[in-house]
């Protein structure tokens, strides 16, 4: 019985160290401004982002435009997020949307197509 009890404990130590690892120091939140006019834009931009490898989640919040991207900085940069979103066809901070990307976008979704 002693040897079972040991044995559970050393397998719940090697799995918490192995947990562990790839820590909280491996994590980075940034915050996106996007020309992301309305809902399908929303759909858009956090389904393309939530499927890429290294991006934790992806969020945009409609009424400020702010896409908050949590990642694995050691697999993706923020700088690679932001040539991500422009390849879905918006603008991130200062990278400009991909023109081909844009233009196959629905006219709701272009800049200035909510007004």
């Amino acid at each position: 019985m002693k040897n079972v009890i040991s044995l559970a404990v050393l397998v719940l130590v090697a799995f918490g160290c192995s947990v562990s690892k790839g820590g909280k120091e491996n994590k980075e939140t940034i915050k996106i401004l996007t020309s992301a006019e309305c809902g399908d834009c929303k759909d858009r931009i956090e389904g393309k982002l939530n499927y890429e490898k290294g991006i934790i989640f992806a969020e945009l919040e409609m009424p400020s435009k702010i896409l908050t991207v949590k990642y694995k900085k050691d697999i993706i940069t923020a700088a690679q997020i932001r040539e991500l979103v422009s390849k879905v066809g918006y603008d991130a901070d200062d990278v400009k949307a991909d023109g081909e990307a844009l233009n196959k976008l629905p006219d709701c979704c272009k800049p200035g197509g909510m007004e």
